[in-house]
């Protein structure tokens, strides 16, 4: 419910500051006096269209924030979970309007869309006047406000469930078959591709995998070839171990006689070849870490041409290979089988459309009972607020050829206003003076379900008075026990049933130069005489005051 209304520099209203408790609310005062400043400055903070005009003059910004008290798991604190704003129990909404004709919109001093700020505050308020074309007269809410008055939001809830899987199901099926028809139509091709491209096997990374062991290769075989003449030169036909050693043993024979000649010569001639020998055995080891095969060399180059050369033929990158060799063997899979997965897929979508189809026709049943009882608590109210020859009816167009989402009925409330006359839906047939009221008897059976926590009522008592205006103050009274109620009324008969009485009037300032709107609390005595200048008018009489209290005793009997 509303909390609070804060409004700074709108129009006329300077500074205000309005506290709202749960029950019936009206607002009073003399025609002029600001009351419709203040339903438009409320309705700015609900997400309501921007106006430079609304900032009052002199000012560079005008601000209004309305705080809310809002209870667990309302539709309200949903939208707010979408947008990623945080829930407390305690909505603050605020919208700065700039001279300049700009806005800013904000929940919970968190800066958001205006279309969010919107969508939030006709979660929490409904506003209703004579002229109003949105809440119940707008036929796109009738069917959920149908539901909400026989409690079918959980069938409706399960039916949308079976609508996704029928549309899930019905797409499937239809994917198929295109693709059916499209492998049909290349059949010869995607055959021959296939099984080109199965034979060819191509793996993803695959080329880059064979360029580089390529590029090692290749390194490795002008490596391998000096490492092959210096292994030649050192162990190969022309090495000079074998002359070395030979030379040794010639060496050693001699040895005995001439020792100090012939060993220091030995010995380095033994070094040496050991010197030969250790370099052919890493000259050896060397060319076996090259790992050259020239064979597998070839074969790899031969991979790397085939592959690109598939990748030029289907314009493809050769990593994209893989993927194209699997949707053309998943083509050609459905040229072979399509037929059997087209029979399972059918009898799929069969099932979906069998399972929506009793769903909807249920739910549109349960819709037909439940009108004639929400038709019937309707026309109970119309009678005391002077529509007793009217009559309300649920018109209920049922067509399975063009279901939906929520069912295959399209809901719309229609009236007749007299009898004889043709009838026609709400807003098109009733009447300022007699929407006003058809809505309030509306809204009366509806209190429980289907409505906002807070709901305003602007002047719908106009042209009435006397019973008729009492019921409609008894009704508002009645709706003010489920839901909060806020109403601008000439109506004393409506005023005196009301929990909280604001004045709106007018105040001078500087000397006659500007006038601002105030809002005043009405205590029992202040109550009793607003009371009585509704009924008297400009003088208030004794018998104005007498007759005051008499309603005030009555609406508190």
């Amino acid at each position: 419910m509303l909390a609070r209304l804060s409004i700074r520099d709108i129009v006329l209203i300077e500074r205000l500051d309005i506290e709202f408790s749960r029950g019936l609310a009206v607002l009073t005062g003399e025609t002029g006096a600001g009351k419709s400043i203040l339903l438009d400055a409320f309705a700015l903070a609900l997400g309501g269209r921007g106006d430079a005009g609304l900032v009052r003059h002199g000012a560079e910004q005008g601000q209004v924030t309305a705080v809310f008290d809002v209870p667990k798991n309302h539709p309200a604190a949903a939208i707010l979970s979408g947008n990623g704003l945080d829930d407390t129990g305690e909505m603050i909404l605020r919208r700065v309007q700039f001279a300049d004709g700009r806005t800013r919109a904000f929940i919970n001093d968190q800066a958001i869309s205006v279309q969010t700020l919107r969508a939030v505050g006709a979660a929490l308020v409904e506003i209703h006047g004579q002229h109003d074309e949105r809440a119940l007269v707008d036929a796109a809410t009738h069917r959920q406000l149908l539901d909400a008055f026989a409690g079918l939001e959980k069938e409706v809830a399960v039916l949308e469930k079976l609508w996704e899987a029928r549309r899930a199901a019905n797409a499937a099926l239809d994917a198929h078959r295109a693709g059916m028809e499209r492998a049909a139509r290349e059949a010869d091709y995607l055959r021959h591709a296939s099984d080109e491209l199965k034979v060819l096997a191509p793996k993803d990374g695959e080329e880059t995998k064979l360029a580089e062991r390529r590029t090692a290769m290749m390194q490795g075989e002008k490596i391998a070839t000096d490492l092959r003449e210096a292994q030649e030169a050192i162990g190969g036909d022309h090495s000079p171990v074998a002359a070395l050693s030979a030379a040794v043993r010639r060496l050693e024979r001699r040895a005995a006689s001439s020792p100090a000649l012939v060993e220091p010569a030995v010995k380095a001639i033994d070094m040496a070849i050991n010197a030969l020998e250790e370099a052919d055995q890493h000259l050896a080891r060397a060319l076996a870490a090259t790992d050259f095969d020239p064979a597998e060399l070839e074969r790899i180059e031969e991979r790397l041409f085939a592959l690109r050369a598939a990748s030029r033929k289907y314009s493809t990158p050769v990593d994209g290979l893989a993927a194209l060799a699997a949707k053309y063997a998943s083509d050609v899979a459905l040229i072979d089988a399509g037929a059997e997965q087209l029979k399972v897929l059918e009898a799929a979508a069969g099932e979906a459309d069998r399972r929506y189809a009793a769903a909807a026709e249920k739910l549109s049943a349960a819709r037909s009972k439940a009108a004639d009882k929400l038709n019937k608590a309707v026309n109970a109210e119309l009678a005391p607020l002077k529509l007793d020859r009217a009559r309300f009816m649920t018109e209920i167009a049922t067509d399975a050829a063009a279901p939906g989402p929520q069912g295959i009925d399209r809901v719309e409330f229609w009236v007749q206003t007299n009898p004889g006359t043709r009838p026609g839906p709400l807003m098109k047939v009733a009447s300022g003076g007699e929407l006003s009221r058809f809505l309030l008897a509306l809204k009366v059976v509806l209190s429980d379900r289907g409505s906002a926590p807070t709901l305003v009522f602007d002047e719908i008592d106009t042209g009435v008075g006397g019973a008729v205006a009492d019921a409609i103050g008894a009704r508002l009274a009645r709706l003010a026990g489920q839901v909060q109620v806020m109403a601008v009324t000439h109506a004393p008969q409506v005023a005196a049933r009301a929990d909280q009485h604001l004045l709106i009037s007018k105040e001078t300032l500087d000397k006659g130069k500007r006038v601002a709107t105030r809002v005043n609390m009405l205590a029992a005595d202040h109550r009793r005489e607003e009371i009585a200048r509704m009924l008297a008018g400009a003088e208030i009489t004794a018998e104005a005051r007498a007759a005051a209290e008499r309603l005030l005793r009555a609406a508190t009997a």
